[in-house]
Order: C-alpha cells, then sequence, then structure tokens
C-alpha cells in the first residue's frame, strides 16, 4: 500500500505559553502544499524495515516512521511485522513536518493493512504521542493548530496558491529553538484572527503582508542567510516571504507563475534544495 505524505508551511506560528512540562502552548495556521514523501507499507514476518532513497535519513528507531509503526503495532497488539519504503523529497530538518508527515503516513496505511478501522481522532491521539505536527499532518489541508499541536481547527482552503521553497545547505533542531525561545521578550503576535478572514475572502495579499512566524527571529540570529534568502525572494517578485516552522526553509508567495518560474531558476544557481509548488 502507498500514500503521498504531504509536506506543510505554517502562514502563522504564535506562541501563548508555556506548559509545566516545558511544551510551549501554540495557535498556528498550517497549511499543505504539494510537494511530498511517497510511503509504502507491506506486511512481514517479524519486525519494522524501514528504506529510504536517501543515504542520510536514519532507518532505525530514530526514524519516526519507524516509530509510528512500533507505537502503532503495541496499540494494536499486531504480530506481524512491516516493511516501510520511504521515498523521500521533503528535506529533512527544514520547518516542513518531512519527519512528521511521514509518521502519519505510516499511522494512516497500517489502520488499513491491518483492518484495524481507527478513525481519524484515534490516530491524531496516537500522532500526539509521536510529535506536535503529527496530528495535523493526518488530517492536512488549512487548519488552525492549538495547544502543543492536538486542537485542530479546519478553515476555509486556501488552495492553489503558487509558492517557491529555499532550504539552505544546513538543518535545525526543533527542540533548539524552542529552548532559545524568550516569550517574554515577543511586543508583536501574529493576527491569528485577520488572517483566518483573510483565508475565507481567498486574499492572498493580505497572508502575504501579514503572515508571522514567532520562531523566524530565533533562527534568523543565527543564521544570517535566512534574511538574505528572504530579500532575494522578495527582489524576484515574490508578493511576500517568510520562514516555515523553526527553519530553515524560506516560502514565498507568487502571484504570477513566470516571476516564481524566474525566482526559482535564479535561486536554484544558488541552492540545492529548492522547488516550485502550490498551496492544496
Amino acid at each position: 500500500m502507498r500514500i503521498k505524505a504531504y509536506a506543510k508551511i505554517n502562514i502563522a506560528l504564535d506562541v501563548v505559553g508555556k506548559r509545566e512540562d516545558g511544551y510551549h502552548l501554540l495557535r498556528m495556521i498550517m497549511q499543505t502544499i504539494d510537494l511530498y514523501d511517497t510511503i509504502e507499507v507491506e506486511k512481514c514476518e517479524l519486525g519494522i524495515n524501514i528504506i529510504c532513497n536517501k543515504h542520510y535519513v536514519p532507518t532505525d528507531e530514530r526514524n519516526l516512521a519507524y516509530k509510528a509503526a512500533r507505537l502503532f503495532k503495541e496499540t494494536y497488539s499486531i504480530d506481524e511485522g512491516v516493511n516501510i519504503n520511504i521515498i523521500k523529497n521533503i528535506p529533512v530538518s527544514a520547518g516542513l513536518a518531512g519527519g512528521s508527515t511521514d509518521a502519519a503516513g505510516v499511522l494512516k496505511l497500517m489502520n488499513k493493512l491491518f483492518n484495524i478501522n481507527a478513525n481519524n481522532n484515534e490516530l491524531k491521539e496516537l500522532g500526539l504521542r509521536l510529535g506536535a505536527d503529527v496530528p495535523y499532518c493526518i488530517s492536512g489541508g488549512t487548519a488552525l493548530c492549538e495547544g502543543i499541536g492536538e486542537k485542530i481547527t479546519n478553515l476555509k482552503r486556501f488552495q492553489n496558491k503558487i509558492l517557491v521553497l529555499i532550504k539552505p545547505p544546513f538543518g535545525v533542531s526543533t527542540k533548539e529553538v524552542y529552548k532559545t525561545f524568550d516569550l517574554s521578550k515577543v511586543v508583536f503576535h501574529p493576527r491569528i484572527k485577520e488572517l483566518i478572514e483573510a483565508i475565507e475572502n481567498d486574499d492572498i495579499y493580505f497572508i502575504a503582508n501579514n503572515m508571522k512566524n514567532l520562531l523566524e527571529n530565533v533562527t534568523l540570529k543565527k543564521h544570517k542567510i535566512i534574511s538574505s534568502i528572504k530579500e532575494e525572494t522578495r527582489l524576484n517578485g515574490a508578493i511576500g516571504t517568510m520562514m516555515s516552522g523553526s527553519g530553515p526553509t524560506v516560502f514565498a508567495f507568487f502571484d504570477d507563475m513566470l516571476k516564481a518560474q524566474m525566482c526559482y531558476d535564479n535561486m536554484k544557481k544558488k541552492y540545492k534544495d529548492v522547488f516550485i509548488t502550490r498551496t492544496i
């Protein structure tokens, strides 16, 4: 069985508090984009066996897809094993939920493969035990995610908007970014309510000019190149540009495919991981 595991961007990422266990409380507008890994799962006699087309992706218990398979087997008392093939297109440690979407894909496929028939809410509860982005990746689309990511409200679809993504040649640890983040220094929070209204009105210009990610400054301080990439996309015709998640990937909205293509071509001369895609 096979599934497309889609990446996401954050149109807004707000931090509104911190729990006693150290987890940050968030309000995020998440959006699925047409960049995906392909996940294949089949039954086997024993174990969890992962292969991946990228040599640098771990295929043992460090991989979130492995953890998802193990958790599913334990939860539903499954004795049989699984072979998992990950065809990876989403860059790793990029702020695009690459690991989380793979885990979500494994949960969904194993649910069908073993005829468990767990509903989406049950799968999301399992997903939350793996990571804050996994519940969202199970349902996808355009959504407001709150709490530590478990409270998901579906919004009107903000689809078919042109994007160029650029990932610099390094990864970022989400854990380290949140550790460095200081909520007491935040002056302006994202305008979530107005951004949701703009999504309802399909107003890409308001979105592009008002999207905000509170983690951006943390990663920017360490990696100045992100500011340069953002500036270059603007010079290439982007109507708005921002870092996704904890970074370091920058995404830029365009209102014209020709400008987006020119930006892609120019950025591809400098960076290996550049994508032209759309919201879905």
